[in-house]
């Protein structure tokens, strides 16, 4: 560690709640459009638009094909964008231009825009996938033929993780609202002319007792297979994409916390690749003080749309507050602002005028973050427990933008955050700064969300302890390239996913440590790595792109210079097929590929990746089991009893149920949950502890 810590009497419990767009935006942009890149022409339509996902063994795979028809009488470049998933893995883009079928291959960013360019000046047909930052993926068709279908596929993979025993799946749809030039850009034409469906098929080794997919109840047909085997398929006709799907499910009450393992090693001579989730089963108490509340609110232009939503939700948590409680109001666009003019009590009368000014408030301006979260920061009381509400989409465009400066702001605090994301196109890269700064806990949240369930896990996080300065450690075989080891804050309820690469196989041992209650902890299991195990290719592309994830923080807070991040995300993104900030796929036909001597590596990749989910298909098949359980810690538990579920009170593994009642709680339950932890801040370098 360096330096030492210098422990206050109060330490702050920082509640961040990233808004993108909440509660939906007033004229909410769609995605999946495919539009033409030069103005003064009608608008391509979507024939057809088809979702399948399937979620098993802690990832999903979601394929996408969509049917276009150009109603010009001119052949056209268009741009197909779509809302980049968080921690999403592009995998396979296909296009049909008639009897032509073409397949990407990952390069290098400048080389894949130049073989596109090329082919499109010479007449032929191709296509471009590049990552836009972290708002979208966007495709690159040319041609599309005049008063003809074309036909784009593509796929991806995701992790899942479970919270407090929910899953949750989000296929985003709805444009964020915080890339203006985007919003601009594109046509009012998101209605699907004929089909819209979306299937997903839930292979859960654990039983399921209950699945749902808010705002389509109506439309979704739920078929239930086995106690984890779930087919739940939405069908429409002329739907407008401008609507998030969300789909939620639920582990039953009682099971175990575990450790579960999934790697891929396809030779004994060849390295191997895992996924390690580790469930929790350990009580955390419950802390039941009150607090002041501090509310740092983003009014920045940005936020037109989801001011409203914003105001509501403070309204609520102040209309609950109790005697004896204060609040504070600090508000920021350009600049940062003390709407309230210091903590004021919670009176009746304060309550009342103050909740006049919230509604009141009106955006303009830009985003200046930093200065809200440094005003409010600074003016914490150490007598007294503190809960601070950010309220903000996080994409900072004046003022201090530097993620390095919110790294180090945040570190000089002790504090506990709770980001979520929420909507698309969130600046998730530098709340992941924040968060990782912070030891906090982040999420995402659709626009069309079960938003009250999303602020009740939260909840049960605020109001409950949490471990401190967790460590995984793996001894016995030796690991490499591993992508976390020191996770900080472990909070009721969250899984710690763990990814890396091993040379051989054997028996090893893997000890969680950390602190609870003030006491040191250590929780051990053993299992062996295998030699060979060829049923998961798709964990390489995983632990790829968390190492890109990995680099890309480290370059941000200036850790790792930038150009040896660059060539760092371009190496992992060609040898993997990732579309990076770095790679982009070109498309083409397998005739021109072999004609300019591209090595096809994702070809031979997504065929080892077809082949090994028809294998898996067939073992369940044949064993009667949707899925093969990948629990690697059965005969020698990491945690000695079941974990408890959050309906019984009890800590924590995540595999607890919702209690009923819970779930109706309402914004303003998660804003004004007390705990007894107070603001700390960190020393700075050179000072003794007191």
């Amino acid at each position: 560690m360096i330096g030492k810590k210098r422990t206050l009497k109060t330490m702050a419990l920082l509640t961040g709640i990233v808004f993108a767009g909440i509660c939906g935006l007033s004229s909410a942009q769609a995605a999946g459009i495919l539009t033409p890149t030069v103005s003064g022409h009608k608008a391509i339509q979507i024939r057809d638009h088809q979702v399948d996902v399937t979620i098993n063994n802690g990832f999903a795979v979601t394929e996408v094909v969509q049917t276009f028809f150009n109603p010009n009488s001119q052949d056209l470049e268009a741009i197909y964008s779509f809302p980049l998933p968080k921690s999403a893995s592009l995998s396979e883009v296909t296009c049909h231009m008639g009897e032509t079928e073409l397949h990407g291959e990952v390069l290098a960013r400048d080389e894949a825009r130049r073989l596109y360019d090329e082919e499109k000046s010479s007449g032929g047909e191709t296509g471009l996938a590049e990552k836009n930052e972290f708002y979208t993926f966007d495709f690159f068709v040319y041609p599309v033929r005049a008063m003809d279908e074309t036909r784009i596929r593509f796929l991806y993979y995701q992790p899942l993780e479970i919270d407090t025993g929910v899953g949750r799946y989000v296929y985003p749809l709805e444009a964020g609202g915080t890339d203006k030039a985007a919003h601009d850009f594109w046509k009012e034409n998101s209605t699907v002319e004929n089909f819209f469906s979306a299937t997903v098929e839930l292979k859960s080794a654990w039983p399921v007792s209950a699945v749902r997919v808010p705002g389509h109840e109506g439309a979704a047909t739920v078929h239930k297979h086995s106690d984890g085997h779930y087919v739940v398929k939405v069908e429409k006709q002329t739907a407008a994409l401008d609507e998030d799907f969300v789909f939620y499910y639920r582990l039953a009450e009682g099971l175990p916390g575990r450790v579960e393992f999934i790697p891929y090693k396809p030779k004994k001579d060849k390295p191997g690749t895992f996924m390690m989730v580790v469930t929790p089963g350990i009580d955390l108490k419950t802390l039941d003080n009150g607090a002041d509340y501090l509310f740092v609110l983003d009014i920045s232009g940005s936020m037109a749309g989801k001011i409203g939503a914003l105001g509501e939700g403070v309204i609520k948590a102040l209309g609950e507050m109790k005697q004896g409680d204060r609040f504070r109001i600090v508000t920021f666009n350009t600049c940062a602002t003390d709407l309230t003019g210091n903590w004021i009590d919670a009176t009746p009368a304060n309550v009342k005028r103050t909740i006049k000014v919230v509604k009141r408030l009106r955006t303009s301006g830009g985003t200046d973050l930093y200065q809200g979260l440094e005003m409010a920061l600074r003016s914490l009381d150490d007598e007294r427990a503190t809960s601070l509400v950010l309220v903000t989409d996080a994409v900072t465009n004046t003022g201090v933008v530097s993620p390095a400066a919110f790294h180090d702001l945040m570190k000089e605090y002790d504090v506990r955050l709770f980001g979520f994301v929420m909507g698309n196109s969130g600046n998730w890269p530098l709340m992941r700064v924040i968060c990782d700064a912070s030891g906090g806990f982040s999420a995402g949240v659709s626009n069309d969300d079960d938003i009250i369930g999303q602020i009740v896990l939260a909840k049960s996080k605020i109001v409950h302890e949490c471990l401190h300065d967790a460590k995984l450690k793996i001894s016995g075989v030796e690991i490499f390239a591993e992508t976390e080891e020191h996770f900080g804050k472990i909070y009721r309820g969250e899984q710690l996913v763990f990814f890396g690469r091993y040379d051989r196989g054997g028996r090893a041992t893997v000890e969680l440590e950390a602190r609870l209650t003030g006491e040191d902890r250590t929780y051990k299991t053993v299992f062996d790595f295998p030699e060979v195990d060829t049923l998961n290719p798709e964990i390489e592309r995983l632990w790829a792109l968390h190492r890109i994830e990995q680099l890309e923080e480290a370059a941000h807070i200036g850790r790792l210079e930038r150009d040896e991040s660059r060539a760092a995300i371009e190496d992992l993104g060609v040898k993997y097929q990732l579309v990076t900030d770095e790679t982009s796929m070109v498309v083409l036909s397998d005739e021109v590929f072999e004609r300019k001597g591209i090595e096809r590596r994702n070809q031979q990749r997504t065929r080892i990746e077809k082949e090994a989910r028809a294998e898996r298909a067939r073992a369940a098949r044949e064993s009667g089991r949707p899925v093969r359980s990948r629990r690697a810690d059965e005969s020698n538990p990491m945690f000695d009893r079941p974990s408890p579920s959050p309906s019984r009170g009890g800590g924590g593994g995540g595999a607890g149920a919702l209690d009923p009642a819970t779930v109706g709680l309402i914004l303003g339950s998660i804003l004004l949950a007390g705990c007894a932890v107070r603001p700390r801040k960190r020393a700075r370098k050179g000072n003794d502890d007191e």
